[in-house]
Order: structure tokens, then sequence, then C-alpha cells
């Protein structure tokens, strides 16, 4: 009985021991919840099957690197500081015991277990980051894309339409039918609206001026995107995009010389097009192409766009803008607008109108198209003198305006002045009014018209009036014939 007292008591404090130890244990392998940044290459090793590194990006586009905060533009990432984007804070999943080692992530633990994280071990100072686990299960859409080869940001561009409108991007991948998987990164390759792009390798320069990175997209050339994956904090949206094949491109070039309006032609010429490129070449209406040869019959002035597309489909279009030009100027001044100019049609006014690039207002030069355009002029010509640049008044109200208007395919600039006219007064005189009008003609072409009335002057007189015109003796004339008289009638006495 002794003895089974004694290995009860054993059991009983061995049982002790192991309850006391095991929180330390489960503390160890507790799971925790809490978002850390993690770098692009390990945020996307399990989404595209360690396919390649994905690097970080850098950008010398002022300040839109560092717009991360919720709604802003590179939302969810996070930087050097120094204009490069390093990755994206995402949730996570971790062993409690890990928890110090991530500081250096910037790991911040969450209340409660998100709706889509990563699960994220160590081992020594080496991650290992899962794919997303996505509680509610990846969202499955049909939506649509269109593809451009002719875009300022790389070599294509998508525009997806089905895409999670009004979330933050955390994550962008392209899924193409013969089984590639690209990973996109902010600023560089996602953008606002569903519009992604990337470089493989031709143009390789964005708008701003930043080096696009390309290694990783050369093999995306002649593949077919099927699906496109949004990474949100909800997890995945995977949206069908259809078929949207990635023409070839290649270093080539077409080029058409400038030229005059009018009829005539001009020369086309083309390099570097693969042997095998179908070349179809188009203009537009009333333009002809054959060989090396553009024709033209009444061409307006302007530019026009020349393009090559491949009738096999397999090669990238490839285009160039061209100039035709006049020194002819079809407009004038009249009246607060620019109508046409004698000798020329509504149409050649038009023309220039609709072509108006820039003018000066006494010497300050203003930008009529492209960014931060003043619309001084409208479709018909008439002018608007309350047009404004930002909050400063393109006219200033003095009516005294020295203006030039320049437009794409005419020589010479269109000066003129406009000053208010010289007041004209026009007096009329009837019986004892007289009326007086001033007309006066404002810079903007509105007249203005007043008119006094006011009774005519007497003239004073102190003849007599007989009824008779010109019957009215002047006095001294009458003195006169009294003293003649008088003397007369003396004498005879």
């Amino acid at each position: 009985m002794k003895n089974i007292t004694s290995v009860i008591s054993a059991a009983a404090c061995m049982a002790a021991l192991t309850a006391a130890a095991l929180p330390a244990n489960a503390a160890g392998n507790e799971k925790v919840y809490g978002t850390m940044n993690i770098p692009y290459a390990d945020f996307y090793s399990a989404e595209i099957g360690n396919a390649y590194a994905v690097d970080a990006v850098s950008s010398a586009t002022a300040s839109k690197w560092s717009m991360n905060e919720p709604g802003k533009l590179v939302a969810g990432t996070y930087n050097d500081g120094n204009g490069t984007i390093l990755g994206v804070t995402f949730p996570v999943e971790v062993n409690a015991s890990d928890v110090d080692k991530l500081e250096k992530y910037n790991f911040t633990k969450l209340d409660e277990k998100p709706a889509a994280y990563k699960e994220v071990s160590l081992s020594g100072d080496s991650l290992t980051v899962s794919k997303v686990i996505d509680t509610n299960g990846a969202e499955n859409t049909d939506g649509s894309a269109t593809v451009s080869t002719s875009t300022r940001y790389g070599d294509y561009q998508l525009n997806v339409k089905g895409y999670p409108e009004g979330a933050d991007l955390y994550g962008v991948i392209v899924n193409t039918k013969e089984g590639d998987h690209y990973a996109l990164r902010h600023l560089e390759n996602i953008w606002r609206a569903g519009q992604i792009s990337w470089s493989a390798g031709i143009s390789t320069t964005e708008a701003h001026g930043n080096e696009l990175k390309y290694d990783n997209y050369k093999s995306s050339m002649g593949k077919t995107v099927t699906s496109v994956t949004f990474i949100t904090l909800d997890g995945y949206t995977n949206v069908n995009v259809g078929e949207q094949y990635l023409p070839v491109k290649f270093e080539g070039e077409v080029k058409a010389e400038d030229s005059t309006a009018g009829s005539g032609k001009t020369s086309l010429t083309f390099t570097g097009f693969p042997a095998d490129y179908k070349k179809n070449v188009t203009v537009g209406d009333g333009f002809t192409v054959s060989g090396d040869q553009i024709s033209y019959t009444n061409a307006k002035p302007g530019k026009y766009t020349v393009t090559v597309t491949d009738d096999s489909g397999k090669y990238a279009p490839l285009s160039a803008q061209f100039m035709l030009s006049t020194a002819d100027i079809p407009v004038k001044y009249s009246d607060g607008k620019l109508v046409k100019a004698d000798g020329f049609s509504d149409d050649d006014a038009a023309n220039f109108i609709k072509n108006i690039t820039s003018f000066e207002v006494n010497g300050n030069k203003f930008n009529a198209s492209g960014r931060g355009a003043v619309k001084a002029f409208g479709e018909d010509g008439t002018i608007d003198f309350t047009a404004k640049s930002g909050e400063t008044p393109v006219f200033d109200g003095s009516g005294n305006y020295s203006v030039s208007v320049s437009a794409t395919g005419y020589t010479s600039p269109y000066n003129f002045e406009i000053k208010p006219e010289e007041p004209v007064v026009t007096t009329t005189t009837t019986d004892n009014t007289s009326a007086t009008t001033t007309t006066s003609v404002s810079a903007a072409g509105t007249s203005t018209t007043k008119k006094q009335t006011k009774k005519a002057a007497s003239t004073k007189t102190d003849s007599p009036k007989t009824g008779v015109p010109g019957a009215a003796l002047p006095t001294a004339i009458l003195g006169l014939a009294g003293t003649a008289a008088f003397a007369l009638r003396k004498k005879n006495d």
C-alpha cells in the first residue's frame, strides 16, 4: 500500500511538473497575428513558384513613392525614405516565439485574426513566406482587358475591367495561358484604375525618365494573358480577361517626312522590321500609300499618323507622326472672335482654331492644349475674355491687347491687336432740342450707346415780328427814318 501511495505521489509530482512546463511550450507554438514589412522577393516567392526574385523599385518621381497611406497611390507599401519602394506591409501569422525576431520587419500585433494573411516562419535570418491564406476563399470574376503596345510606361499596358475597385492593391500577378506568372510592383508596374504595365526590354525608360527593369518580363512577348490576380486585405480576386495576346515587339521604326499641306507626296521609310512582318500601312481618308510614298489630296495643315500593322498578327504595330504645313493664315479677328479670312472657307478657319497649341497676350504665353491648358478660344473662334490661368486672368481688363496665336501646321503665328474703339459722337438738332448719341465698342466687341437730349438755345432779338419772313427792320434804321421826317416838316414851316 505504501508502495502504491509512493507511486501515485511520484506520478502526481511528475504531472504537476509537466503541467507547469506546458504553458511555456504552448506559448512558443501559439499563433500570433500582426502586420509586418515583407520585401517584394519574399512576398511574391510562393505566389509565382519561385520563378524569380522580385526586386525593389526605385523612382525619381518626386514624392509619389511615399504616398503609402490607405487610399493613396502606393498604399500598403514601405520604402527606404529615399525613393525606393522595398515591399508591402501585409497581415501575417507567426509563432509567438518568433515575434521578437521580427522587430526589424516592424511587426505590429493585431487584436484579431485577419481575413487574409501570409504564414511566416524564421530559420535564422531567413524568412519563409507562404501564399496568401484567404479565409473566405478566392473571388473569381469575369472581367475584360485591353492590350496596348504603345505606352509611355514600358512595352505593354493592360487596362483591366473587373478589378476590386475601392480596395488598396498589395500585389498584382499577370497569368498567361502558357503557365507563366509575372509579379508586378507599385508605381513602376501597378497604377490606378486597373492599369498595369511593364517593359519587356524594348522601351526601357518611362515617361518621367525612370529606368524600367525588364529582365524578368522578356519572356512575356508573344504570350497570351488569361487572367490577372489582385491581392487585397480581403485576399485574392482573380479576374478572367479572356485571351489577350501580347504581340512581339522589336527595335524598328517607321518614318514619314514632313511636307506641305494641300495635294502632294511625302516619302516613307521602314527600318528594322522582321523579314516575316506582313506590312499593312494606313494613314487616313484622302491618303494613299504605295511602296515608300504617301500621296494625298486637299489635306489640311496639321499632324497626321501613319500606322503599320502586321497582317499575320504576330508582331506589334508601329506608328509615326508627320506634319503637313502652310504659310497661309486662314483667320482674322473680328468683333471678339476669330473668323475666316478673306479668300478662305469656314473649314479652313475651323482647322486653324482646332490646331491652336499656344497663344500670347501682351507678351505672356499660355498653353492652349495639353496639361495646364487655358481654354481662351472656343470651337467657333470666340475669345473668352474672362479666361484664367490658375487664378490669374489672361486678359487684364485694360482693353488693350497684343495677341499672337500659334497653331500646329501653320509656319507663322497669327498676330493681331485688340483695342477699345474711340467713341463716335453724333449730334442732331431738331427745333428746340438736340440729341447727342455716343457709341463705343469694347475690346470684347460689345457696344454701349448713350443718348442725351436738351433744349436748343434761344436766339435773343429786339426786332418786332411781322409774321412775314424778312419784314422786321433793325431799330437803327427806324430811328434814322424818324429824324428825316422831323427835319422835312420844320423846313416846310
